[in-house]
């Protein structure tokens, strides 16, 4: 890839896209082009095949029978398996992140096979549905600040020996397991609980991938003044006691 281009790959915002996670997508192009990089980013419909090239797959949230149709067409594509193994960044959100591991309960309450991206796995709670806003301390080798967003799943995700917590809540339920995490992540390969769009409200998430796709340490600075705002009101409105 060259230093001053920037290939961004929405995957299938016909099924996997609620909760403004399409903003995920915008907030990258945007990062990137504050930066002063060349950017194309590529919305892949469920009836187009993923292409192999991209720097930075996006992947939203979806309702259950969506997942599952999104779930079947990536297995049978298999364009994004193949984007992995060539280093691609993935980063996925919600039912997307069900789909990255090896199996998540589909909508006819069966197992549904994943891609086996990340080594994780997800039940279905019992109990109540993990909804509202979370705040959450992520993993100190990624070097973000601390996350906020807002989850709305019943899924329960385990997370296997391959793989680290993405991070600790602080406020909310995360991967529904009760040990405080939230997310996953392995090498480039990331999954989050977390809507908002999370990037809107968590800009640094956002240049964390450019900068990985760019193979870089530091970006120039771009201005944060929108994002700060709303990270300040919905932090701060997190942290309120109830």
């Amino acid at each position: 890839m060259s230093e001053s281009s920037l290939r961004v790959v929405w995957v299938y915002p016909d099924l996997l896209s609620t909760y403004g996670d399409r903003g995920n997508a915008l907030v990258v192009e945007r990062r990137a082009r504050q930066r002063h990089l060349n950017v194309t980013r590529i919305d892949v419909r469920s009836d187009q095949a993923v292409p192999t090239s991209g720097d930075i797959y996006l992947i939203g949230g979806g309702e259950d029978r969506p997942q599952r149709l999104a779930a079947e067409r990536l297995r049978n594509d298999s364009g994004l398996v193949r984007a992995a193994e060539n280093g691609a960044i993935i980063f996925a959100v919600c039912a997307g992140y069900q789909i990255l591991g090896h199996e998540f309960i589909n909508d006819l309450g069966e197992r549904e096979p994943g891609l086996g991206l990340l080594d994780v796995w997800t039940a279905r709670g019992e109990g109540a549905r993990c909804v509202g806003d979370v705040l959450a301390d992520v993993d100190p080798r990624l070097g973000l600040p601390q996350l906020t967003g807002f989850e709305n799943h019943q899924g329960v995700t385990h997370l296997g020996q391959g793989v680290q917590p993405l991070a600790t809540v602080t406020a909310g339920r995360g991967n529904g397991t009760g040990d405080g995490t939230e997310g996953a992540w392995r090498d480039t390969v990331f999954g989050t609980y977390l809507h908002g769009p999370v990037m809107a409200r968590n800009p640094a998430v956002a240049d964390m991938l450019i900068k990985l796709a760019l193979d870089v340490n530091a970006l120039p600075p771009a201005d944060t003044t929108w994002y700060d705002a709303l990270r300040a009101e919905r932090i701060a409105a997190t942290s309120r006691p109830a």
